[in-house]
């Protein structure tokens, strides 16, 4: 996989780095070590925690967004706690090429089906939950697609709609990613997420939140995203965030709740 890990240098070379686990020496004994083989060629590497309260009421699992920390952010964050709190199993994974998962090609969504099944494996008898934020939230819409992911609901968070309308912002990879389209334009039209989240199937319900002062991935894009979904859906955006960081925002409370509401009323579901 070496020649993909070559071609992502352009867009994640600052954050394909080793990995660091930010929980405390004592707490890391709470979580259990898991690891997957996803379609994308990528071994998956991942934590799974069970609620603090018993019994469960779901497994919620956490996609990153692009950076060093990977599947670390939920945990800095206050994510993985936040959810154990309130009677919620976590799983956080590393996307192919990110933290501790090997290298894969660049179909990040067949990452996403395959934790599912990990998920579901994990807790048969449970619900399973996805809250993906920008990179693990746009690669999301297309693994909904796929017959065989098992969510069962999920938060959608500051997800681009194509790659190229991200890219923009960051002109060399950006002409990368045109050299890459005009060679691959079949893949380019598999990979468009506002038209692929119109074959979304097996999930009861959607939570799309964005922050207006995203400029990477403003509202706009979560509103196109919306009407094209086909499962029931609602749109929730803030006023005050930069991307990928609504928990560190004046509108963390707000947010923390409705995170917490959209769970509590999909596991009622």
């Amino acid at each position: 996989m070496y020649i993909y890990k070559l071609l992502k240098k352009p867009f994640f070379g600052n954050f394909m780095v080793k990995w660091r686990n930010p929980l405390p020496e004592a707490e890391q004994k709470q979580w259990q070590p898991i690891q997957s083989t996803s379609k994308s060629g990528g071994t998956l590497f991942g934590l799974f925690a069970a609620a603090h309260s018993q019994p469960a009421k779901a497994t919620i699992v956490l996609g990153h967004p692009m950076g060093k920390e990977a599947k670390g952010y939920f945990i800095k964050n206050g994510y993985t706690e936040l959810l154990r709190n309130n009677q919620y199993n976590v799983l956080v994974f590393d996307i192919n090429g990110f933290g501790e998962s090997t290298h894969g090609n660049f179909s990040y969504f067949d990452d996403i089906v395959a934790i599912s099944t990990k998920a579901k494996e994990l807790t048969p008898d449970l619900p399973i939950g996805y809250h993906g934020i920008s990179l693990g939230a746009q690669w999301a819409t297309i693994a909904f697609a796929d017959p065989a992911h098992q969510y069962n609901f999920a938060i959608i968070e500051s997800a681009a709609t194509t790659l190229d309308e991200f890219w923009i912002n960051f002109p060399f990879a950006y002409r990368v990613l045109k050299l890459m389209n005009s060679i691959m334009p079949g893949y380019k039209r598999k990979i468009t997420m506002v038209e692929r989240i119109k074959e979304a199937k097996n999930l009861d319900s959607v939570l799309f939140i964005y922050s207006k002062a995203d400029t990477w991935t403003p509202p706009e894009m979560g509103r196109r995203f919306q009407q094209n979904c086909p499962v029931p859906s609602e749109f929730w955006e803030i006023e005050h965030a930069q991307h990928a960081s609504i928990m560190k925002s004046e509108h963390r409370e707000e947010y923390v709740q409705k995170i917490l509401d959209y769970f509590d009323e999909a596991t009622r579901l």
